[in-house]
């Protein structure tokens, strides 16, 4: 099976030796994302909340660039520093994703790159293109 990188800069460029996304087949396996504003390369300004909406937008430029969307998620791994901020991202999933819901996990990690309170990286199945 070939393999093709998915690349946006309507996202984060990489801080590492890897790629924003990989596509193999129909499905694309995404990295994980912070909430860093795509043209500093700086973590958005704000609360949590903030950094929710920045990282969602960042996974959903990545789908875009794919050729898919947040609704073509099949699996949505969470990494939070405070799990306290777990009801609050099942509210913000809500506002973005329909029945049926993409499988997840939701962790509570100690750190997180560039001091970020959020990261998230996902699998899509792309279903249209």
């Amino acid at each position: 099976m070939t393999r093709e990188v998915i690349q946006t800069d309507r996202a984060p460029s990489a801080i590492g030796p890897y790629s924003q996304a990989v596509r193999a087949g129909d499905t694309v396996y995404l990295s994980g994302q912070i909430p860093l504003e795509p043209e500093s390369m700086d973590l958005v300004r704000g609360d949590i909340r903030a950094q929710v909406e920045q990282v969602f937008a960042n996974l959903e430029a990545v789908c875009d660039a794919a050729g898919a969307g947040l609704a073509d998620i099949v699996k949505l791994n969470i990494y939070l520093t405070d799990l306290g901020n777990f009801g609050l991202v099942n509210e913000m999933m809500e506002e973005r994703f329909n029945e049926p819901y993409p499988a997840r996990a939701a962790l509570g990690v100690a750190s997180l790159p560039k001091g970020a309170g959020v990261e998230m990286d996902a699998v899509l199945v792309r279903t249209r293109g």
